[in-house]
Parts: C-alpha cells; sequence; structure tokens
C-alpha cells in the first residue's frame, strides 16, 4: 500500500509569503499504526469486561491482525527508513501484537479467525478500506469498491446416483421440474437509511445480550376452536395448532426452536400440509429416519412417504414426503434440487451449524435450487431444532441462510425492509431491541415446556459421586497428575518466552489467566490430532472405562425397582461393558447404535416403548441423543458426561416429552476428584447463552472455551497451586 506522507507545506504565514514547517511525527513514516492501537484497545477493553466478544468486534479483530501482518512487512521493506525508525514503528507493532495475543488468551476462539484459511467477509473488507482511508493511503479502485464475491457453490460428487423410480418419474411427467430461474422475488422497496450499515453483528448481538425477559418467539394466530388440522383419534395441544395455523395464513419460513419434546415432527407435518407444500423433503439424522416415516402416517395418513436408503434403491419417487439422512445427501444431489418439492424440513438443524462443512453446503445448495424452481420463491422452508445454539450465537448463520433472511454476510431483501421499518439505525439505542423482534418476526418460534405443556412432569438432574479405587481409578489419578506435569511445563516455557533474562517474573493474575488459557489451547489443539499420550480426551475416556461397571450396576438397580431406564455412554467399550452386567442381572437389553440400519434402531426403539420385557435401552450419546421417543421410561442415567450442555438435554429430553406421565430424573454418575467432577460443573455454566438469546433470561454468558478447554484451565491452574 502507498501513504501519502504530509509534505511539511502547512499554513502560510500571515503576510510574509513564507511556508512554516510543521513538526514532524513520529506517525508520518506509519499513519495507520496509532489507527490500528487504538482499535485493540477498543477490543482489549471489551475483552476484559468479562462478556463474549460479538461478531463486530471479532471482524475488528482480524483486520487489525490481518493490517498489522501488512504494515510489518511494509516496514521491513521501506528502505526510505533509518534504522533507528524501522526499530521503533517494529516495536509499536509488537505491542499491538501483544495485545492481540492477550485477548486471543481470553478468548480461544479468536485464534481461528488468524488461520490462513480463514474467510475475509466484505464487513472485514469494508473495516480495512475505512481504517487505510482514515490513515491517508492511497487505495487502488479495487481496494475502495467492496463487493461480495459470489457464495461458492458445493462441489458435486462423483458418487451420485439417479434411482430408477426418480427416472421414471421424470418420463411420466417431462414438465416436473421447470426452471424458474428467471422469475425474481416480488420487489421490495429499497433500504437505502441503512443501505451503508453493518447489519450482521449487530443482529447477533441482539441476541447474544437477550431482551430483559422477552421470549425469541413471533407472535401466532390463535388455534381454531374447532380442530381441523389433525386426524380422527389424534388431539394437537394448542401450541402446536397455532403454529399449524401461522402456516395455513400464508407464512413460509421457520426456525421451529420449541424445547425438545414439544412435538415439533407433527408440527412441520400438519404445516406442510395446510400450505400445500408438497413434494416435501425432509433432511434427518439417520436415527429417526424410521421415525419420520411413522409420524407421516400418523399425521397426515392421506400421504405417502419414502425414505431414500444408500443409494435409493427402494425409494419411491411419486412419494409426497421424501425422507433422507445427512449421510447419504451428496449422493443424491443431481436429482434432489430438480424434484419440483414445495417444502423442505431440516431436523436436527444445528447439525449445519458448520456452514464450511460439506452437509451444510449440501443444504443450503438444496435449499437455494428449490427456493429458485419454486414460483414467486417462497416454498415452506423449516428449521427444527431444540437447541440452535451450542457454542456461539454465529451458530445462527446457517439456519438463517437456510430459511432465506441473510446472504451471506447481508441480510435479505425482507429482512432488510423489516429493519427498515424500524426507523432506527445500529447508532440508535433502541435498535437492538427491534432488530432482535424484526428477525423474530421473520420466523422464529419458541416455546418452553413449561409454558406451554403445564401437565408435562417435572425433570430434575442428580449427581451421583462415585470413587474409583480399583487399579484403573488410581491409574486415573496418576494421569491426571502427570497432564497436570506437562501442562505446568508448557506454561513455564511460554512465561519463559515471553520475559526473557527474567527468572522469576511477577505476573498480574491477567497475565497469569492469558497464559493458563494459551497453554490449554494450544494442548487441546494437538490432543485433536492424536490418539498417543494423555489428554483431556484419553482422560476421559479412561473415566467412563472405570465409570462403566458402576454406572451399569446403578442403571440395574433402577431396572429392578422402578421400571424402565435409559442407559447413556459416549464410548462403544462402555456400552459393551454395560450390557454385559445386564445381562448378568437378568435383565433384558436392546441397544441404539451408530452402526444399525434404520430398520433396525427403529425396532429397537419400539421393543423398548412396547415390550414390558425389556427393561433397559444402551444408547449412544451421538447415536440416539437427537429424534427419539424413550418415554416409556423416566428415568436416564448418564454414565459418561457429554462436552455441551446441549447434547446433555438432549439425551434427557428423549424420555422428558409430551406423553410423559411420571417425573424423570437424569442420573450422572460422576468420578469423584477427578476431572470428571470439573466438566460436570463446566456443563452447567454453559447454557446461558441459550437462555438469553432464545428464553430472554438474565443469565450470565461464560467464557467462549469449549468444556474440553475449561477443563485443561482447571488442571493446569490446580497442578500450579499444587492441588493436584
Amino acid at each position: 500500500m502507498a501513504y501519502t506522507r504530509p509534505t511539511g507545506a502547512g499554513r502560510a504565514g500571515a503576510g510574509s509569503g513564507r511556508t512554516r514547517q510543521r513538526p514532524r511525527s513520529r506517525d508520518d513514516d506509519a499513519p495507520i499504526i496509532p489507527i490500528l492501537a487504538r482499535k485493540v484497545r477498543e477490543v482489549e477493553a471489551k475483552a476484559q469486561s468479562g462478556t463474549k466478544l460479538g461478531p463486530t468486534n471479532r471482524t475488528k479483530y482480524q483486520v487489525i491482525a490481518l493490517l498489522m501482518r501488512e504494515e510489518r512487512a511494509r516496514v521491513k521493506a521501506d528502505t526510505e527508513l533509518t534504522d533507528a525508525n524501522r526499530a521503533e514503528l517494529l516495536k509499536r507493532l509488537d505491542g499491538i501484537a501483544q495485545i492481540l495475543a492477550k485477548t486471543a488468551a481470553r478468548d480461544t476462539s479468536l485464534i481461528t479467525l488468524l488461520e490462513p484459511d480463514a474467510g475475509v467477509s466484505t464487513v472485514a473488507q469494508r473495516f480495512r478500506r475505512d481504517w487505510l482511508l482514515e490513515s491517508g493511503a492511497e487505495l487502488s479502485p479495487d481496494e475502495l469498491i467492496i463487493t461480495r464475491e459470489p457464495e461458492a457453490k458445493p462441489e458435486v460428487p462423483q458418487n451420485q446416483v439417479i434411482p430408477q423410480s426418480v427416472r421414471a418419474r421424470q418420463l411420466a411427467n417431462p414438465f416436473l421440474a421447470p426452471d424458474f430461474s428467471a422469475v425474481q422475488a416480488a420487489p421490495v422497496s429499497s433500504a437505502r437509511r441503512l443501505a451503508n450499515w453493518e447489519l450482521l453483528g449487530p443482529l447477533f448481538k441482539a441476541f447474544e445480550y437477550g431482551s430483559g425477559g422477552q421470549a425469541a418467539s413471533m407472535d401466532l394466530p390463535e388455534a381454531p376452536n374447532v380442530d381441523r388440522f389433525s386426524p380422527r383419534g389424534m388431539e394437537l395441544m394448542r401450541h402446536q395448532a397455532r403454529f399449524i395455523e401461522s402456516a395455513r395464513l400464508g407464512h413460509r419460513s421457520y426456525l421451529l426452536a420449541d424445547e425438545p419434546g414439544l412435538g415439533k415432527t407433527a408440527q412441520s407435518l400438519l404445516a406442510a400440509s395446510v400450505a400445500g407444500a408438497y413434494p416435501l423433503l425432509a433432511i434427518v439424522p439417520n436415527v429417526v429416519k424410521m421415525n419420520w416415516v411413522r409420524e407421516v402416517e400418523l399425521w397426515t395418513p392421506h400421504r405417502r412417504a419414502t425414505v431414500i436408503h444408500g443409494d435409493g434403491d427402494t425409494l419411491d419417487a411419486f412419494a409426497d414426503v421424501v425422507v433422507v439422512n445427512y449421510d447419504v445427501l451428496d449422493r443424491h444431489l443431481a436429482w434432489l434440487g430438480t424434484l419440483g418439492f414445495k417444502g423442505m424440513v431440516v431436523d436436527e438443524a444445528h447439525f449445519i451449524k458448520n456452514q464450511q462443512s460439506q452437509r451444510s453446503k449440501h443444504v443450503l445448495s438444496l435449499a437455494e435450487q428449490i427456493r429458485r424452481r419454486t414460483p414467486g420463491n417462497n416454498p415452506l422452508l423449516m428449521a427444527l431444532t431444540g437447541t440452535p445454539l451450542i457454542n456461539d450465537v454465529d451458530d445462527f448463520r446457517a439456519i438463517w441462510q437456510f430459511l432465506g433472511w441473510i446472504d451471506g454476510d447481508k441480510p435479505t431483501a425482507k429482512l432488510m425492509q423489516r429493519l427498515e421499518e424500524t426507523g432506527l439505525t445500529p447508532a440508535d439505542a433502541g435498535f437492538y431491541t427491534a432488530a432482535r423482534s424484526a428477525v423474530i418476526d421473520m420466523g422464529i418460534v419458541r416455546r418452553r415446556k413449561v409454558d406451554v405443556a403445564a401437565d408435562l412432569p417435572a425433570k430434575r438432574i442428580a449427581d451421583l459421586p462415585v470413587e474409583l479405587d480399583s487399579e484403573l481409578g488410581r491409574s486415573i489419578q496418576k494421569a491426571e497428575r502427570e497432564l497436570g506435569a506437562r501442562l505446568v511445563k508448557r506454561y513455564n516455557a511460554l512465561v519463559a518466552a515471553r520475559h526473557p533474562g527474567v527468572k522469576a517474573p511477577v505476573l498480574s493474575d491477567d497475565e497469569r489467566t492469558a497464559y493458563i488459557r494459551a497453554v490449554a489451547h494450544a494442548d487441546l489443539e494437538e490432543s485433536k490430532g492424536t490418539t498417543t499420550g494423555e489428554n483431556v480426551f484419553t482422560m476421559v475416556r479412561k473415566i467412563g472405562q472405570a465409570k462403566a461397571g458402576l454406572a451399569a450396576d446403578y442403571a440395574a438397580q433402577l431396572a429392578h425397582s422402578v421400571g424402565k431406564v435409559v442407559f447413556f455412554a459416549k464410548h462403544i467399550d462402555v456400552m459393551d461393558a454395560a450390557e454385559e452386567i445386564f445381562a448378568k442381572r437378568g435383565l433384558r437389553a436392546v441397544s441404539l447404535r451408530g452402526d444399525q440400519s434404520a430398520l433396525a434402531r427403529q425396532a429397537a426403539i419400539d421393543s423398548f416403548n412396547t415390550d414390558p420385557e425389556v427393561a433397559i435401552v444402551v444408547c449412544s450419546l451421538t447415536a440416539a441423543g437427537v429424534g427419539v421417543n424413550l418415554q416409556a421410561a423416566s428415568n436416564v442415567v448418564l454414565a459418561e458426561l457429554s462436552w455441551t450442555a446441549a447434547e446433555q438435554t438432549q439425551a434427557i429430553d428423549r424420555v422428558h416429552r409430551i406423553g410423559q406421565s411420571e417425573p424423570v430424573t437424569a442420573w450422572r454418575i460422576i468420578a469423584a476428584h477427578t476431572i470428571d467432577a470439573r466438566i460436570a460443573e463446566l456443563i452447567g455454566s454453559k447454557q446461558g447463552l441459550a437462555a438469553r438469546a432464545l428464553d430472554g433470561a438474565d443469565e450470565d454468558v461464560s467464557a467462549a472455551d469449549s468444556v474440553q478447554a475449561s477443563a485443561l484451565v482447571y488442571v493446569l491452574t490446580q497442578a500450579l497451586n499444587g492441588d493436584l
């Protein structure tokens, strides 16, 4: 970049005819540095306030880092600088780099913004342009005009298949899939007032900081006095009927975020029925494919459902509802977008939260094709998830994109029009509340069990600490001490590198915390790529193995005394050990695992729910934690802890759902005096974000660190304090 530097020609002297020379400032050699210094202090102050950095400050962080790198390279290559000036400028840039490092230590998720493949949004490009212009830099025309590059579409994999029934349907109706690519959406009045504002960051921030009690749920029409939606013998709850009535009246995009267990599948199927959104495409987790077919038969018996298994050899392409699981979606992209779907449901929509994953790209690409081919560009689109926010408010991004509320990093015309109607900008105090309401009105529906299912029995989580006094238990405690010692060694090396020549540097609390978090994050990243040595993942697995027998014994006691029990574990060996113990206790058990076929899994679910001889179902947390109805039991045993609060909630709500008549208790088996106990505490502390964003609660949002990173922070802190 070329900087326009002051020429020294200042204001003309009064009547002298001569110009005065302006004293040269140290900023003349690099006018961008004071701007970066001011911006990085703003971001640092926000991070030090204890709240998680929002999207706008995260973008600023990335731009500061990028400009700092550019400026460092320019300073090193500038032959006009003296050695002393160059050293001074590099020292100032190092100061900015240190603040960036300390800020990243507070919020380690920022590190991903500095990776070589990290994307640079148009918002970031605008920040860069504006700051450079403020510094007096001369920019090329390409740098002055910011244009958003078209979103890269996922490449269609080579393993495409076209089932024979699809070919038959195409031959039966050659006009089945007309191309509506030339059809444009109805014109929306141009949004001039907000055109130059960065809006996505403020929109996310509006949800991140809650709303003082306002739940994130749009106004829904009252339920009809007479239920004309559900089939004979079935009965809708009031909250379900109100949602369906909204679809009947013409609303066409929904984030249905009701708490797990409130009947989202039934609502979406009946909404499609009253909206005439057939054929309907449902993209679902593998574990619930057959349940979706059953729900279609139950709630819309006049409609036919078909499931895509593998290459689709058994597919009925003439069915009204086509159900496909995420895992085989990539094989059928060539024809799914052309079949003429008028509606699309994404079940457990938090599965697409990572926009860089192929799964997410395929879903978003299909949604765009369906939207483009539907007359009026207005298909029925529904994202179903009781836990839309797992780690970050940015988890909304892919869901909003699927629903057509945003396009990349900008609101689409419909949302922009709603924001315009508020009459406010992000600089106005009331903007965040009004903007949150505008997004909610686009179609967010969130109801809690306590509000709409008052007759649903209570739910509680009870912790059962167990002592690991076996040989394996003692080896776990030894491994934890070794892990702590390794972390201390890394910590000492980091401190020595940051304070060269100082034997025992005195660190402030903030510095110590920053170093601890940096070490924990680095160790976690290394652990993800290895299966050897002691790390947080191997530690937790060993603890699960050590607890397996104790957890199974407790589940067996429950089964003998109170009836059916749901047993959850993360690892196959823990599930295997538990099933052996149940067999020895004379208890009949079935299991739900990731390697089962859809038919075998549904058979196991039915057996548990209907066969009085089946006492226990052994479930994988990842394979059976969503979309499964196990309300025949009222007791859940969590033999191993989850890594997220959302995953734990989903598991428990397989039992605590509509149809449950008994109070539900989830028993968490926790290894006392180990990292397991700390993980249990951390899971509970990570629920504040969803409560604030969706339910309007005033709960504090914990640090952005994952449970794994926070657990390593705990181990290192204990080791440094001599308590391990």
